[in-house]
């Protein structure tokens, strides 16, 4: 019992251990939150092409200031903000498919990105950060960040979830209803940019996809009802971060890669445990 104790309290004797536990609980459950709505919605592409397509403003950013790590946030966010907001006007103006802009948006954004860092020395460091995340570099300005964004999603969703709810499933109902169906899907769209922006600090570029689709995926294999999957979502993927953090922090391995690794095996218990069992007449 006490090695299971010392397990759990001797890395909160640090403090950048504390704050990158409360960051990951935190981004673990706003990703599981707003992944409800990208599962049910089939919107995994969106938010891995959003989360590649920032990488020009972040690069437009670090050039800008001089490297300053606090600004490249607010780069990232106009960025992500801009993206979503363009993938859905070019879908609607420009009559093509939704996952046709967002390859198109994607592709161009991406490879911008990617010319404006080759032109920079020195950033090798800042971008392996930026792509596979740095939890146990998170500060106090990015937990505020963090919380302020992450709450203020959350309060929207809540402020407009039966009308997420009719668009979501019926949107035939929704215009019914008379509901504002185009910007409330373009709102949808920007929380989720929200998202993808306040978690890249903790699970980077390259795992952010996981942790808006895998503890939603694994939620919906547990309950029936909407509100009880964004609930269950939510507090498994807290508990995918904290025990992420402890593995990473035990094991030496990368903490967002860690986050992941145990969201998904959570995912494959769930899957497992739902099979059929075979044998019996």
């Amino acid at each position: 019992m006490q090695a299971l104790a010392d397990f759990f309290t001797s890395p909160l004797a640090f403090p950048f251990m504390v704050r990158g536990l409360v960051a990951s609980a935190l981004v673990g459950a706003l990703c599981a939150v707003m992944g409800t709505y990208v599962v049910l919605r089939g919107l995994a592409f969106f938010g891995d092409a959003l989360a590649h397509a920032i990488l020009p403003g972040v690069a437009v950013g670090y050039l800008t200031t001089a490297g300053d790590r606090r600004s490249l946030f607010w780069w990232g966010l106009g960025t992500a903000i801009l993206v979503a907001l363009g993938i859905g006007a070019v879908s609607k103006r420009g009559r093509l498919k939704e996952d046709t802009a967002i390859g198109v948006v994607f592709a161009g954004m991406f490879a911008l990105g990617i010319a404006l860092i080759s032109t920079v020395r020195g950033y090798a460091v800042e971008l392996v950060h930026f792509l596979f995340g740095n939890v146990l570099g998170v500060s106090t300005h990015d937990l505020v960040l963090i919380g302020a964004f992450g709450g203020a999603a959350l309060l929207v969703v809540l402020l407009f979830y039966k009308e997420f709810l009719v668009i979501s499933f019926d949107p035939d109902l929704a215009a019914t209803l008379r509901l504002p169906t185009a910007f409330l899907r373009q709102l949808l769209l920007v929380l989720i940019a929200v998202t993808v922006v306040v978690s890249l600090k903790t699970v980077g570029v390259a795992l952010m996809l996981a942790m808006l689709v895998t503890p939603a995926a694994t939620a919906y294999l547990l309950v029936k009802r909407f509100s009880w999957m964004m609930a269950v979502g939510a507090g498994l993927g807290a508990l995918s971060g904290v025990l992420g953090l402890y593995l990473s922090y035990w094991t030496g391995i990368a903490s967002g890669a860690a986050i992941v690794l145990v969201a998904t095996g959570l995912f494959l218990l769930v899957l497992l445990s739902r099979l059929p069992r075979g044998g019996g007449a």
